[in-house]
């Protein structure tokens, strides 16, 4: 075996369990797995370092942060979106579904403007290309409290590689923002808005998602069934939201901001997914539920990395702490998130599926990354 077709003396972590073994590469795939300490010749040895699967991230805001990495300081999109592939790699991510907003606001003042079909295909085209470290899938987070919402769906086509459908509604008093001094914090913070203009935004955006609230929630169901996408909902808080939710097909919710969302959440069989920043720091940066008490109660199903790529690693790190489990904590970030949305041939460190994989050693309680493989090729 050559070095780059075993790693061998590794602590591995799979889907059920912990052993000391070696993974042996072909074609891109893990073509057998072995028990025990020893070294083939030409093989790595891993010197008891822990191989995980590449995590699979299905909710991320770093590209659009790499895009604007400050209010109204747009960058050339490629580069961005090199960046972006590159951090995530370093961070053990081998899977992404890059999260792009469709749904429009036509006015020039306004904060939500077109771009995902032009970003959507500038990744395509950097996937053709063979440059992107990582595999790139897209998620389209629809916001239902938008002007354009239907024709910018419209234009995604099969293609694409639309795995995911979420729908947001960020209509002012409800779900995220049921707050609204929390909301007047952030456009002040953000956009350096007075309150007369905060007051006008309140009363605009209401009245838009009146009035379109049903029509664009149902097209983007069927646009979601048109894609093949997974279809998720995003900020449950009520059990209204859930029963909605179940009945139009969701089987998965995105960061629920209640426990009786969650609770409702699994009682109507729909996965739970929270952000690792609300994990590591054990609590939410808004009020809203703590990940870690859900964890707690059995109510966490899969964690996304959010806004920070580098803690998706140490929340299963954390979550194994607190389950003395970590083979369930890396089904959070790895397995879990890929059988949700279809991809059940990776996430796993398991004969046939591809060898997407992480090498990490342990500094105290922290994971530290040595190296990552897609497909059996470093990264």
């Amino acid at each position: 075996m050559t070095s780059e077709t075993c790693l061998a003396n590794a602590h591995l972590v799979l889907p059920d369990r912990e052993m000391r073994g070696a993974l042996h590469i072909a074609d891109g795939k893990i073509a057998a797995i072995t028990e025990g300490d020893g070294v083939p010749l030409g093989a790595t040895d891993c010197a008891g370092d822990l191989i995980l699967p590449g995590m699979v991230e299905l909710h991320t805001d770093n590209l659009e942060r790499h895009m604007e990495p400050r209010p109204s300081v747009k960058l050339p999109h490629l580069p961005a979106i090199l960046a972006h592939d590159g951090e995530l790699a370093s961070t053990g991510i081998t899977t992404v579904f890059d999260a792009l907003r469709v749904g429009s606001i036509i006015d020039p003042k306004a904060s939500y403007q077109k771009y995902a079909r032009a970003v959507a295909s500038e990744i395509l085209s950097l996937r053709a290309a063979g440059v992107l470290r990582i595999r790139h899938l897209i998620h389209l987070r629809a916001e239902v409290c938008s002007e354009t919402l239907l024709d910018e769906l419209a234009e995604f086509t099969a293609e694409d590689r639309v795995g995911l459908v979420s729908l947001m509604d960020h209509t002012p008093g409800q779900r995220q923002f049921t707050d609204l001094t929390a909301l007047k914090v952030y456009y002040k913070g953000k956009y350096a808005f007075t309150d007369a203009q905060f007051d006008e935004l309140v009363d605009t955006r209401l009245a838009l998602g009146a009035r379109v609230r049903a029509d664009h929630e149902a097209g983007t169901v069927a646009e979601a069934a048109r894609l093949g996408a997974t279809l998720a909902s995003h900020d449950d808080t009520t059990r209204d939201h859930v029963t909605v939710s179940a009945a139009m097909g969701i089987r998965l919710a995105e960061f629920p901001t209640t426990f009786e969302a969650a609770e409702t959440c699994r009682d109507q069989g729909i996965k739970i997914i929270m952000g690792a920043p609300n994990l590591v720091r054990g609590g939410s940066h808004s009020g809203n539920v703590s990940a870690l008490d859900l964890a707690e109660a059995g109510l966490l199903d899969i964690v996304s990395s959010d806004y920070v790529p580098a803690l998706l690693l140490a929340s299963a790190f954390r979550l194994a702490r607190l389950w003395t489990d970590l083979p369930r904590a890396m089904r959070c970030v790895a397995t879990t998130p890929a059988d949700a949305v279809g991809l059940s041939d990776r996430g796993r460190l398991a004969e046939g599926a591809l060898a997407d994989m992480v090498r990490v050693s342990m500094l105290g309680d922290t994971p530290v990354i040595r190296a990552v493989w897609r497909g059996g090729e470093r990264v």
